[in-house]
């Protein structure tokens, strides 16, 4: 087993002609794409053999067909979110998730649908919410989990106390064998064992049922006695109807499992299997009708033993869960921008522990009845707000749906919150799922708390409080062989701990290779030799994701680890600011590593992150797989010169710099940033292309272009001639350019003044003109002017100490990775605007991506200059969009404008930078100021101009896919008298272009609306 690509084996090259020609789908060989599968959200990394993304069954079955024919290993893969390193092998991996992620059938009455194992949770439930349905396995990444994968892992989610695990609401499942046999596990007949009709299918299955006939006393005995054990094989599914319930476990989730008395369902030892046994083709599901009403009680503690205590006393309270959110999260959380309102809006004090506590059904009287004994209970435990020390605490009621939703996001964040700390040591996953009983719970966190002591670190908490599988990660740098021997020492430590407290050292997240290895520990020799005995009926070749739950490698093995013995520090020097980052290449290589492979940038559907995997559904075009791309290619793992390459670039190209994953992001990757930084490296061994040169220094031309306006224009204005400058230039001929303008915007001609003393009759403002307002659009400057003096401002504006051109932000430069001329525009612009910042003279903006810039990428242009980065600080406190600065001194009561109605609805568009900045809200709450306007925005992600992307050759194709997700058709539903804004410059063209609807600058509807 090898983790490296200079190490891995490789696959036969007639195997891969073979494969390439007889697959529809794609098939993947090369070290770039290898290497995005090589990782899940686990410690480990192995390379695969490659990769196939099926279009259809049958290229399931002949991929099977073809490996096994070379006896090559297979691993079926869905998100690729696994936390134990299932879903990595040296192996031929086949995604399901691209194409084969259809409801197949839906049976409402009987509750029941038929699904593909690449559907994604979100995906199936917006489906059938309509019906009052769901099926209620909600894991933490459901934007992103596939229902195939959760069958493998046996998924639980947050409310499995009430609905159970995967396991509990899978009713059967179609699958293949290894040696390509399809067969039907569902339920079967009790005489089955006993039949004597001849098939594959009734001598597996009668083999199966009497294995477990013959150890139904060990496992009765061995299978631990809580509700959550996800680990080994479900054998006790084969134990005969009645012998004890499905799951192992006397008296609790009986009820909720096929195995009666008609028989047992054989699905269910598939499920938790890890693509170990067979591949799953069709799975059908039980629903559970949609709770109507809910209402959630956050129960604050001082004291974390004392939340643990009491969850057992809460517990009792029937509800439908019970979460933990330990004071690390808290703090951690409010560092994350999008989270920071929530928790401040929720938590009161500073408490050590959060027990978050949902009640859930249709009649909302009852829920709140049972939310108000909750506070009674807390009260009869000893808590109150009142009371100091460990008694300290109370309930904080939220009956609001959307308050809700935000903290459960919260929650469901956790993991991936904790992982956001800029440090090596990272909060590692290998005791994480542990479940114990409730009676236990405090006393075993309690001593698992004393084991990370004992070993110099410290644990984070969260998560399902309730069935006692709370998850905990120990911080540790597992570059480093020290803290690798910390994990061994820790894991045996507390792996002994469970068993003496006969829980589950698997509780959730599965077995992979962290936790296989210590089955024995939990199980026993006799059980061990049984899980042996399932694998090797079912696929005796062992072809089937090899390694895991059976015949396991050491969890601590090195040449696993996704940092290996031989990952190296990348040899590069960095031109942007990562010193917030540990690691090499000035933190760079810190900066990336910072992606756990979480997969939140798979998400289809709310946000903005990631535009162009939402269009492609390739894992190259996720911020994940560009974030592996470049660690591996730092680490010299990709070979020389990769991070530089073609495969680099290509890897890169459909990222339109939206900066959704910067917001979105739970660890924060900014690949905008990273990008700019890869291709300024590029250009250091390229140079520049002629169209990354016309768009870069379009600020620099601009004032020459718009004394002739006419010259430029000619492009779109004789036929023929935008296709002959195509080939050329790089812009596709089917867009047109934006126009040259040669009433440009003057600041002098519109009135203003540049003067830097104050003007103490009245407020003043900077109204810093982007370069593409001014010269493609000046009215939105002109209209931004007229609203400022309406409001009662003094508008001044900056120039530039030479005054030989308008200022610019640089961000063009930064688009193209020329990042020494951004810098050299960011220096005019801080000069200029710094005798205004000092005084306290707010610099206000109209184009998100330029105005933003000054907040976000100045901060990263003068590493190691401590004064620079102190002048940019000042002017990114002061530096605001129009409608940041209009609405805060509406909230101050400052502002004064005399606004007539100008139309009974808009939609209303937002920027991607203003999504990543928090600045849509204040466009909302500005045009809130205008009389009976209903204004509607636009659930959108990227318009898929961003800026130049848009306009390019290669790119125009995704950028009009991007633009038709959700933007486009939402637009075309506007009636005629209907107003469309959007704030950004790319977005109005973009708009204009696919819809033919002229969109307006929030500017240009202000003005309109004034008396």
């Amino acid at each position: 087993m090898t983790n490296n690509l200079t190490q891995a084996p490789k696959l036969d090259s007639s195997l891969q002609r073979r494969l390439a020609l007889e697959i529809q789908g794609a098939t993947h060989f090369d070290p770039f794409s290898l290497g995005r599968y090589a990782t899940d959200a686990s410690v480990y990394q192995m390379m695969p053999l490659g990769v196939i993304v099926p279009q259809n069954l049958e290229d399931v079955r002949k991929s099977f067909a073809i490996a096994r024919d070379a006896g090559v290993p297979v691993l079926p893969r869905g998100g690729g979110t696994s936390q134990c390193g299932q879903t990595v092998n040296n192996a031929l991996v086949i995604d399901t998730s691209r194409h084969l992620n259809k409801l197949l059938e839906l049976d409402v009455e009987n509750r029941r649908c038929v699904v593909e194992p690449g559907i994604v949770l979100d995906h199936l439930n917006a489906a059938l919410k309509p019906h009052g349905l769901w099926f209620p396995v909600d894991v933490s990444t459901s934007s992103r989990a596939t229902i195939g994968g959760m069958t493998g892992n046996n998924s639980c989610g947050s409310r499995s106390i009430r609905y159970g695990t995967m396991r509990d609401n899978v009713e059967a499942i179609d699958a293949l064998l290894a040696d390509g046999t399809p067969l039907h596990f569902g339920p079967v007949a009790p005489d089955l064992a006993t039949a004597n009709k001849a098939s594959p299918e009734h001598d597996l299955f009668r083999d199966l049922l009497a294995l477990g006939a013959r150890e139904a006393e060990e496992i009765r005995q061995r299978f631990p006695d809580v509700a959550r054990r996800v680990g080994g094989y479900n054998i006790d599914a084969l134990v005969p109807a009645n012998g004890i319930p499905a799951n192992g476990i006397p008296g609790n989730g009986a009820a909720l499992n096929s195995e009666t008395a008609g028989g047992n369902n054989l699905s269910h030892l598939l499920v938790g299997s890890e693509g170990t046994l067979a591949y799953s083709t069709r799975i059908e599901l039980r629903l559970s009708p949609l709770p109507q009403t809910k209402v959630l009680g956050v129960c604050h503690f001082a004291s974390f033993y004392e939340a643990m205590d009491a969850t057992q006393h809460l517990v009792s309270l029937d509800p439908a869960f019970v979460e933990l959110v330990d004071r690390t999260m808290i703090d951690l959380a409010r560092d994350v921008a999008m989270y920071r309102p929530t928790i401040e809006g929720v938590v009161r004090g500073n408490p050590e522990a959060l027990l978050l506590v949902e009640f859930a059904g249709d009649d909302q009287n009852e829920n709140l009845r049972r939310l108000k004994e909750l506070g009674e209970r807390m009260g009869d435990l000893g808590f109150a707000w009142n009371k100091d020390g460990k008694h300290w605490g109370g309930v904080v009621e939220i009956t609001n749906p959307s308050e809700q939703s935000a903290l459960m996001e919260v929650r469901k964040a956790g993991l991936n919150i904790m992982m956001s700390m800029k440090s090596e040591g990272k909060p590692i996953s290998f005791v994480e799922d542990c479940a114990v009983r409730l009676t236990d719970l405090a006393e075993y966190t309690a001593r698992l708390t004393a084991i990370f002591d004992k070993h110099g670190t410290r644990g984070t908490w969260y998560a399902h409080a309730s069935v006692g599988c709370l998850h905990v990660r120990p911080v540790l740098n597992l570059k480093l062989d020290e803290d690798l021997r910390k994990m061994r020492a820790i894991a045996e430590e507390a792996f002994n701990m469970v068993a003496e407290y006969k829980g589950s050292h698997s509780g959730e997240h599965g077995d992979g290779i962290v936790r296989s290895e210590h089955h024995e520990r939990m199980f026993g020799t006799r059980m061990i030799r049984s899980f042996e005995e399932v694998k090797d009926r079912l696929d005796p070749e062992g072809l089937l994701n090899p390694g895991k739950i059976v015949r396991a490698p050491k969890m601590d093995e090195r040449a696993l680890l996704r940092f290996g013995a031989d990952y190296k520090e990348a040899d590069f020097r960095s031109l942007l600011d990562w010193s917030a980052y540990p690691g090499a290449a000035g933190g760079f290589q810190g900066a990336v590593e910072m992606c756990n492979n979480n997969g939140a940038c798979r998400k289809l559907d709310a946000g903005v992150m990631c535009p162009s995997y939402r269009v492609t559904k390739d894992e190259r075009d996720s911020v994940r797989g560009r974030a592996n791309s470049l660690r591996l290619a730092l680490s010299g793992q990709l070979g020389p010169d990769a991070l530089t390459s073609d495969d680099m670039i290509e890897t890169l190209k459909l990222c339109v710099a939206c900066k959704g994953c910067k917001r979105e992001c739970p660890t924060g990757v900014d690949m905008s940033k990273m990008k700019t930084e890869v291709l300024a490296a590029r250009i250091g061994k390229q140079g520049l292309g002629l169209h990354d040169r016309l768009v870069a220094y379009l600020p620099r031309y601009a004032s020459y272009a718009s004394k002739a306006p006419w010259l430029p224009n000619l492009r779109d204005r004789i036929p023929g001639l935008a296709k002959v400058m195509e080939g050329v230039t790089g812009f596709s001929a089917r867009r047109k350019l934006p126009k040259w303008r040669s009433d440009s915007f003057d600041e002098r001609a519109a009135g203003m003044t540049g003067e830097a003393a104050p003007a103490p009759d009245k407020r003043e403002v900077v109204l810093l003109a982007d370069t593409f307002n001014r010269y493609f659009e000046p009215e939105n400057l002109h209209a931004a002017l007229a609203v400022l003096n309406a409001g009662g401002y003094k508008v001044l504006f900056a120039q530039a100490a030479d005054s030989k051109r308008p200022l610019c932000c640089g961000r063009t430069f930064l688009s193209v990775g020329l990042i020494k001329e951004a810098e050299i525009e960011a220096e005019r612009v801080i000069d200029a605007l710094l005798p205004f910042v000092e005084r306290g003279v707010p610099i206000v903006g109209l184009e998100p991506s330029c105005l933003l810039t000054l907040r976000d990428e100045y901060g990263a242009l003068f590493p190691g200059d401590s004064t620079r980065q102190g002048q940019v600080a000042k002017i990114a406190s002061q530096a605001v969009l129009l409608e940041e600065f209009l609405s805060r001194e509406m909230e101050a009561g400052d502002l004064n404008l005399d606004l007539k109605p100008v139309a009974e609805k808009a939609f209303l568009h937002g920027h991607c930078h203003q999504k990543a900045f928090a600045a849509l809200t204040p466009v909302q709450r500005v045009l809130g100021l205008i009389p009976d306007l209903e204004v509607e925005t636009i659930e959108s992600s990227c318009c898929g101009m961003a800026g130049a992307f848009g306009y390019g050759t290669e790119t125009y194709d995704t950028s009009l896919q991007m633009a038709e997700l959700s933007l486009l058709p939402k637009v075309r539903e506007a009636a005629p008298d209907d107003l469309v804004i959007a704030d950004g410059t790319s977005c109005r063209h973009q708009i204009a272009d696919g819809s033919q609807r002229k969109a307006q600058h929030v500017a240009q509807i202000l003005k309109s609306a004034l008396r």
